[in-house]
């Protein structure tokens, strides 16, 4: 059953990936008016997190940034559906790279690197990094399964279109250490802005004026490996074109002092959310757990 769904899914999006752009673009527009209007998908999430983040906007301010992400949300998916059917040298018109070199830098004599991003832009669109570099270096990205079969297999579908390797949340280290032993060059993506479990909250911070939880994974994994760390600043120039700079977070993860790595990634990240509110994934639960929940625990 999960085939034929599957294939019913990917024949439907592969029509659709065959319309340029600027018609997809049509699409999203039509799609935002069910999406925001009818079924109101999560708007009760974004509202409160939007106004808990900026308490100084008022609420027409708030309500414009809401719309506006809604409609990029929906540019976000019709855009995602195009990578089942776009040309290497259109992906590189549409996202570029800055100080893609640094990575090299710190990548040469075999040595391996992680990358910090976020739910920001179109993170689907990241993958076509890989063209940047050489056919030595592998790039890995870690992901949650989602618990529907078909759109999971769709999903790592897309995002292997540029020969990137989706890696198991819940296989990171051992993947890691078995390139690492095995010598194998690696570029690994995490994207660690959402909310870690319960039982993984070792950090707070203030991030978006509120108390919050965030993941520690990386910056342990780095220490244990030795791997370097940097920061890709995404920045929507216009619809259908990002550009991304590549930043130094740690060059010696092992001399950091703990947890500094984890805030110097959560700094980043939000310079680059209050940049351009709209683009970042505001749909999350992100703010779920309570700082004073985990103290009195």
């Amino acid at each position: 059953m999960n085939k034929i769904v599957y294939n019913i899914i990917y024949a439907v999006l592969y029509i659709h990936a065959l319309l340029p752009l600027r018609v997809l673009y049509i699409l999203s527009d039509l799609l935002y008016i069910p999406v925001y209007y009818i079924v109101r998908y999560r708007r009760k999430v974004v509202k409160e997190n939007l106004s808990n983040s900026f308490p100084d906007k008022s609420e027409k301010e708030l309500l414009k940034l809401e719309r506006n992400f809604y409609h990029h949300f929906c540019d976000y998916f019709v855009e995602t559906i195009k990578l089942l059917h776009i040309t290497d040298k259109e992906i590189q018109e549409r996202i570029t790279f800055k100080n893609i070199e640094l990575v090299a830098e710190l990548m040469k004599d075999g040595n391996s690197a992680i990358m910090y991003l976020g739910h920001y832009g179109n993170w689907e669109w990241v993958p076509s990094i890989t063209l940047k570099f050489e056919k030595d270096t592998l790039l890995g990205q870690i992901y949650r399964p989602l618990k529907n079969e078909a759109f999971d297999k769709l999903f790592l579908k897309i995002r292997s279109r540029f020969g990137s390797v989706s890696i198991p949340k819940n296989n990171t280290l051992r993947s890691i250490i078995q390139y690492k032993r095995s010598g194998q060059k690696v570029l690994i993506g995490f994207m660690s802005d959402q909310t870690p479990s319960w039982n993984n909250i070792h950090y707070w911070t203030k991030f978006m004026n509120q108390d919050t939880a965030v993941f520690t994974g990386v910056e342990r994994i780095a220490k244990q490996t030795g791997f370097s760390i940097t920061y890709l600043d995404i920045t929507r120039v216009e619809r259908g074109k990002y550009n991304c700079e590549v930043k130094l977070i740690s060059a010696n993860p092992k001399e950091e002092p703990e947890f500094a790595i984890t805030e110097k990634y959560i700094r980043e990240m939000e310079k680059t959310i209050l940049r351009s509110p709209a683009y970042w994934l505001w749909t999350h639960k992100r703010w779920k757990y309570k700082k004073k929940d985990f103290v009195n625990e």
